[in-house]
C-alpha cells in the first residue's frame, strides 16, 4: 500500500514493541489464536485472502488507526479516500500519455500479453512495518515508456489513481529501473481490490507510498513533475528505503 498511502502528516515510523515477558494473555485470546492457526492449516492461502479482504475494508473506513493493529493478514491496507475503489479487469484501462510520440491506452489483457517481469522483494511501509519476500508479476515501466516513445527533454513520470485523489511521481532515471513495474499479479494471483488492483505500480527500492495503487494514468512530464499526494504533505520525493525521512544507508 500500498501506500497507497499510509502515514498521517509527517509522523515518524512506528516501531513494533513486543509484549513484555510474563504479560497476561486472556483465555479467549489464546483460544482465538489456536482457532486461527487451525483454520490456517486447513484453508491455507484461502483464509489468508479472505482475512486480508475483510480487514482491508475495515481499515479503509477506520479513522482511529486502531484497526491497523489487527493481527490478520500480512499487510495493513490504506486508502486516502475512506473507501476502496473497484474496477474489473474487463473495464480496466491504463492511459500512457504526456511528452511521448505514441500515447496509448492499455487494457489488463494488453499488459498480460507483454513480456512479464517477476520480482520477489520485500514491501516496506514508511511507518515501520514490512512484508518479506512478496512475489510480484507485471510489466517493466521502462517497457511501457519505450512503447510510448519518450520525447527528448522529458525528465519525470507522474502516476494517477482511479480513486480520484492519489498521485505519485518518479524521475525518469528512477522510472527506468528494472525493479519498477506495473504489476497485475501479487503472490501468484491477480492484484486484489484491497491491494490496488487490478493494476498497480510497484517501486521495489522505495517505501510503499511510491507504489501507486489503483493505477490508471502514466504521464511523462518535464524534469520537475509536481509532487505526489504524500510529498505535498511533507514526505520525501525520493523515498529510498533506509535513507529517506531521516534514515541513512541508501540501497544499491
Amino acid at each position: 500500500m500500498t501506500v497507497t498511502a499510509a502515514p498521517g502528516p509527517r509522523e515518524e515510523p512506528r516501531e513494533y514493541v513486543p509484549t513484555p515477558p510474563g504479560a497476561p494473555v486472556g483465555r479467549r485470546v489464546i483460544l482465538g489464536m489456536l482457532g486461527l492457526g487451525a483454520a490456517g492449516v486447513v484453508f491455507g492461502a484461502r483464509i489468508q485472502s479472505v482475512l486480508e479482504r475483510t480487514v482491508g475494508r475495515i481499515t479503509a473506513l477506520d479513522r482511529t488507526g486502531i484497526s491497523s493493529f489487527f493481527p490478520f493478514g500480512r499487510f495493513r491496507i490504506y486508502t486516502v479516500t475512506g473507501s476502496l475503489p473497484s474496477r474489473s479487469e474487463a473495464a480496466y484501462r491504463l492511459k500512457v500519455a504526456g511528452l511521448v510520440d505514441r500515447p496509448f491506452v492499455a487494457t489488463a489483457a494488453d499488459l498480460r500479453a507483454m513480456p512479464p517481469t517477476r520480482l520477489t522483494r520485500d514491501f516496506q511501509c514508511v511507518t515501520g512495518w514490512r512484508v518479506e519476500a512478496v512475489k510480484w508479476t507485471g510489466v517493466r515501466l521502462s517497457d511501457l515508456l519505450d512503447q510510448a516513445g519518450v520525447r527528448p527533454g522529458a525528465g519525470g513520470v507522474r502516476f494517477t489513481s482511479f480513486d480520484g485523489a492519489y498521485s505519485e511521481t518518479l524521475t525518469m532515471d528512477q522510472a527506468r529501473r528494472d525493479d519498477v513495474i506495473v504489476a497485475y499479479e501479487m503472490e501468484g494471483a491477480p492484484v486484489s481490490r484491497e491491494h490496488g488492483g487490478p493494476v498497480r505500480l510497484y517501486v521495489a527500492p522505495m517505501y510503499g507510498y511510491k507504489s501507486c495503487k489503483w493505477l490508471d494514468g502514466i504521464e511523462v512530464t518535464a524534469a520537475d513533475p509536481r509532487p505526489g499526494y504524500w510529498e505535498e504533505r511533507g514526505y520525501d520525493t525520493d523515498a529510498w528505503i533506509g535513507r529517506s525521512n531521516g534514515r541513512e544507508d541508501r540501497p544499491a
